[in-house]
């Protein structure tokens, strides 16, 4: 078994969950992406809850991926935004000075989107909020085509899902934006049944992320132990890809 990572976004940058042979889980956070990937073995394998693969134009629904995973997930299906087409993903690539700019950088990709989807959809504001990292990611793919073989798209409920035997979660993590306690305890014990120890999972988050981020980390973590042993399942299978070679596909 190679080294393993989970990887969540979140306010720092990214939260990382990593196993290596012979040691416990550790969480850390990374203000890039290719700083993360550059801090572990040339093969390990990384899980990620980001898009990977965007597509030229949408259909109602999303990529792919998002209709499929989407469907399975009962009253979480909400967790899967629908990602727009890459014009819109990369329509204002700067840093906000201004809550303004940022509103007005949100207007100009839910235009460029609707033009680039049937029917016309515009950009949900939790979308918009992940494009920066999507861009990030994306363009690491593009740079370091290597990389596609072993970084692979996941996404925390549809991994839950997984390792519940086919079963969404009950409760929601959050509600109205709040962390929902009981929501966090039935996905601990879920990761605890599924070779987390407790003890690790109720360790605080690294500093710059979330208590849920750090979670969905833990969980993409299994989600890379099973696709490194070749359990994982995609969808949809096999993956397809996008434009510039990167792949579609929600692993779980």
């Amino acid at each position: 078994m190679p080294t393993i990572a989970g990887v969540d976004g979140c306010k720092a940058g990214w939260v990382t969950v990593v196993l290596a042979p012979g040691r416990e889980p550790e969480a850390s956070v990374f203000a890039h992406f290719a700083a993360l990937v550059a801090s572990l073995p040339d093969d390990a394998v990384i899980a990620v809850d980001m898009p990977i693969g965007l597509p030229d134009f949408t259909r109602h629904g999303g990529r792919g991926p998002e209709v499929l995973v989407r469907r399975l997930l009962g009253e979480r299906q909400s967790s899967v935004f629908s990602i727009p087409s890459r014009a819109a993903v990369y329509a204002v690539d700067e840093a906000f000075s201004t809550i303004e700019r940022w509103y007005a950088a949100h207007r100009e990709a839910s235009r460029i989107a609707r033009e680039t989807s049937n029917p016309p959809r515009g950009v949900s504001i939790q979308a918009f909020g992940i494009f920066s990292k999507i861009r990030e990611l994306d363009r690491l793919l593009i740079a370091r085509p290597e990389l596609r073989g072993r970084v692979v798209e996941s996404h925390p409920e549809a991994a839950f899902r997984q390792l519940n035997g086919g079963r969404p979660m009950a409760l929601p993590k959050k509600i109205k934006g709040r962390i929902n306690p009981a929501g966090m305890e039935e996905r601990k014990a879920l990761l605890a049944r599924c070779g987390h120890s407790r003890a690790f999972l109720a360790s605080p988050a690294p500093r710059g992320a979330g208590e849920d981020d750090f979670l969905d980390a833990a969980a993409m973590m299994l989600v890379a132990q099973r696709f490194a042993q070749g359990e994982a399942v995609s969808f949809p299978d096999p993956p397809g890809a996008d434009s510039f070679g990167n792949p579609v596909a929600i692993w779980t």
